[in-house]
């Protein structure tokens, strides 16, 4: 049953029941909270469900595919039970540089809509028919990424005669969508401060009435980038700096070359047995077995955003403004993998546990 028939009955209750020495309790009007105001609007974009997260999956931003669901991916089934499984799939694409990526969904699946709605679908053309509904790759659609609420927030429901008839606490996206989504223009609804709203770097704001809240969360709509594409190697390094990069680099010896693509061809052969030392003074020194070769090295940015210049004169191949792509750490083994874009890579490897 919706949350708002529950607040019609309990209206309806209240109203039959109550005595002439109730006690009225006034909500703050200018907290009140209206159906298709500018705030509710904004806030329910906010809590719309996310299509984006699986793109490596559906290719499709308006929706998501319920988990547990099977793909085949290169041949390898694999069920995909959490957002964890999602870079198990990427790391089978990434395993290779030359080969043909595919993907297979088992069907049936159960797909979210961006109201959290569910749809069975039975058949690729179910499947493909959907996907063509959403909006192209970075394309604009209606749910703010950029800005989250932290949960849980409360509201008081007052009937028409200002007497509170109900408290209700909403602890997900997916309950604050729906109340907002059967809010009626006669509605009473005040919002309990202070609510806290999460920016996309991950600071807290807390806001202290409705203008405030919507201010924060307008100022913060196009503030970072939704990752609404489909090239699921682009956000690999979201948490990256050039502190933990620079870390990686100078507390690790003996970096070998582990790929390197220049112009579509495949060079790492003519550097095996080379090792890399990058010091934390910018240099770099090449000991490639018979001579020791100098350059420099710098890094600049955050995030998806770092880039790493390399010089070295003798060694041209791996010079450039190459953007950091993602720092891999393992047991006993660190790979950093840099691109440039025109699509030439290079890849660093160490044997150590920094």
């Amino acid at each position: 049953m919706k949350i708002l028939s529950l607040v019609l009955v309990a209206t309806l209750l209240v109203t039959s029941c109550r005595k002439e020495e109730s006690v009225l309790i006034e909500g703050p009007q200018n907290e009140t909270l209206k159906a298709n105001s500018a705030v509710a609007n904004l806030m329910q974009r906010t809590a719309m469900k996310d299509g984006s997260d699986d793109n490596i999956v559906d290719g499709a931003n308006c929706f998501s595919v319920d988990f547990p669901f099977t793909v085949v991916v290169n041949g390898m089934e694999i069920t995909v039970t959490s957002e964890e499984d999602l870079d198990t799939v990427e790391d089978i694409f990434d395993e290779f540089d030359d080969d043909d990526d595919t993907l297979e969904i088992s069907f049936p699946v159960t797909i979210i809509l961006s109201d959290f709605s569910e749809v069975t679908i039975n058949s690729v053309e179910e499947f493909e028919d959907f996907a063509d509904e959403c909006e192209g790759e970075n394309e604009f659609d209606d749910d703010i990424e950029c800005i989250d609420i932290k949960y849980p927030i409360t509201a008081s429901i007052f009937n028409a005669n200002n007497e509170l008839i109900d408290t209700i606490t909403i602890s997900s996206d997916q309950e604050l969508y729906q109340f907002l989504d059967n809010l009626e223009d006669d509605d009473i609804v005040n919002v309990d401060f202070p609510v806290t709203l999460i920016l996309s770097d991950g600071t807290e704001v807390s806001v202290s009435n409705l203008d405030q809240l919507e201010d924060v969360i307008d100022d913060a709509e196009d503030d970072c980038d939704e990752d609404d594409d489909y090239d699921y190697n682009d956000d690999d390094c979201d948490n990256c700096s050039t502190e933990q990069l620079t870390d990686f680099l100078t507390n690790c010896d003996g970096w070998m070359v582990d790929d390197i693509r220049r112009n579509g061809m495949d060079l790492e052969d003519q550097y095996e047995g080379y090792t890399f030392t990058f010091d934390t003074d910018g240099t770099i020194t090449v000991d490639t077995g018979s001579e020791s070769i100098s350059g420099t090295w710098e890094s600049s940015g955050a995030g998806n955003n770092i880039i790493v210049t390399i010089s070295i004169p003798d060694l041209t191949d791996f010079n450039g403004d190459w953007m950091l792509h993602e720092v891999e750490q393992e047991e006993g083994e660190v790979i950093v993998e840099l691109e440039l874009e025109n699509d030439d890579e290079l890849e660093f490897l160490s044997n150590c546990n920094p």
